[in-house]
């Protein structure tokens, strides 16, 4: 019998989990988390009393549903769930993985990739202070511990998690001090009508989320600077859709412009790449039901942002290929991928939205942190070009920049933009950053045999 390894216990590994085990196989689930999820259905440490509905709002049911079926399928011994462990790379059949118990390697045949996806930044003055978070890390935090990052807080990006960060927030009884959108709302017009030919009740539930903002959320903004002392922000510096400066005083900031593939494992992997304009970022290259090599499938954010229903039908839709190329009885997928394709119709309508700010972005001054790993600033790398040239991984051998402990994440797309102005090109021709292992930071003991 195969030997199936899934990687990541979200909506979409929980899935995929599920029709493979309802298949009589018996996969292996390595999770970063304590306990199954993933980012969007975090669940609290146990003995948190939170309620379901306040930490996950009109998707409660969802969130207990996946929770409730992955619990049932771990209690009954039908999966094996190594927890708080982190695949560091893969090569030869198996993955290297860092967990509790230090490192070790697990054999497999075939391999599900449900990495997830984490929050795309876009730099801004003064954003490497204390005090400034993701959207993802300030959600997070809610979840996890019901703690809010500060008493005034500014969020700032583009895209849904940032409205529903705040209305998250604000339900909490947290202080919201504004919310700035840098899409202007008549991009937002055009892309809504699309979204709401495809998903209309998803639609409307964000509509609605935003209503509840009111004069908070402003549309069409510019971010200038966020303004700090020794402890973090005191104020967010930005211009309004007239071009008008504004400051707004804060303790917090939390940023964030919808997401970023976690896409090094399926590097890794082999898996090829293409550069989706759409959504701004390259993303591996699959057919319709998740196949992107030889034993390889890929599901959820990591391969398509289609959100955590889309997450739920791509993790069945990889399984199912899993089975039929193993040979074994397999659902119809036909009804899955109808559903699928208006995710993604969905998700491109959303993306014409709420662009990347590009232009921001290629206009930062100089003295800007641009990879807060290694401090290096936008000034550098444009420095960097004249010996480089316009590509991503030779200006990141003499620059630096995506060398650091996020391995380009946070800073890949926004160096591409700069190197792209400066040399004249579009940003697809800078080429993507090469993934290498250890995918994440991992210490050094794990390696170490004990009884050498």
């Amino acid at each position: 019998m195969s030997r199936v390894l899934i990687v990541g216990a979200g909506p979409a590994g929980i899935r995929a989990a599920e029709r493979l085990v309802a298949a009589g196989l018996h996969p292996v689930v390595v999770d970063e988390a304590a306990r199954a999820g993933g980012q969007i259905y975090r669940r609290p440490p146990e003995g948190f009393t939170r309620h379901a509905a306040r930490l996950y709002g009109s998707e409660a049911d969802k969130a207990v549903a996946l929770h409730a079926c992955f619990d049932a399928m771990l209690a009954e011994g039908r999966l094996t769930l190594h927890a708080q462990s982190s695949v560091s790379g893969l090569g030869d059949g198996q993955a290297q993985v860092i967990g509790p118990g230090g490192a070790l390697r697990i054999a497999h045949d075939r391999l599900i990739l449900a990495t997830g996806a984490t929050d795309r930044l876009a730099p801004v003055p003064g954003w490497q202070a204390p005090g400034v978070y993701t959207l993802g890390a300030a959600q997070i935090a809610l979840k996890a511990q019901g703690v809010a990052p500060g008493r005034r807080i500014v969020l700032a990006g583009s895209g849904p998690l940032l409205t529903l960060v705040a209305a998250q927030l604000r339900e909490a009884g947290a202080g919201i001090a504004a919310v700035l959108d840098t899409s202007p709302l008549r991009r937002q017009a055009r892309g809504a009508l699309g979204m709401a030919l495809a998903r209309p009740l998803v639609t409307l539930r964000g509509l609605a989320l935003r209503a509840r903002l009111g004069r908070l959320y402003h549309a069409g903004v510019r971010l200038d600077r966020i303004e700090t002392d020794g402890s973090g922000p005191v104020a967010m510096h930005w211009r309004d859709g007239r071009g008008a400066a504004q400051v707004t005083p804060c303790d917090a900031v939390a940023l964030g412009w919808h997401l970023r593939a976690e896409t090094h494992l399926a590097d890794l992997a082999g898996a090829r790449f293409d550069w989706q304009p759409g959504c701004h970022q390259w993303l591996p290259r699959a057919d319709a039901m998740g196949r992107a090599g030889e034993g390889l499938y890929l599901a959820g954010d990591g391969l398509r942002l289609l959100g955590a229903d889309g997450a739920e039908l791509a993790g069945r839709l990889a399984a199912t290929a899993c089975l039929a190329d193993m040979g074994l009885p397999a659902p119809d997928p036909a009804r899955e991928l109808a559903a699928h394709r208006r995710m993604r119709r969905f998700a491109a309508a959303l993306h014409r939205a709420f662009p990347w700010p590009a232009d921001m972005v290629r206009a930062l001054p100089d003295d800007t942190v641009l990879c807060r790993c290694e401090g290096i600033r936008a000034g550098d790398l444009r420095e960097t070009l004249t010996l480089s040239g316009p590509e991503a991984n030779r200006a990141k051998s003499l620059g630096r920049v995506g060398m650091g402990r996020c391995q380009g994440r946070y800073c890949q797309l926004a160096g591409a933009e700069i190197i792209a102005a400066r040399g004249g090109l579009p940003v697809a021709e800078v080429g993507r950053l090469r993934s290498h292992p250890p995918v994440r930071p991992a210490p050094v003991a794990a390696f170490l045999d004990p009884e050498a």
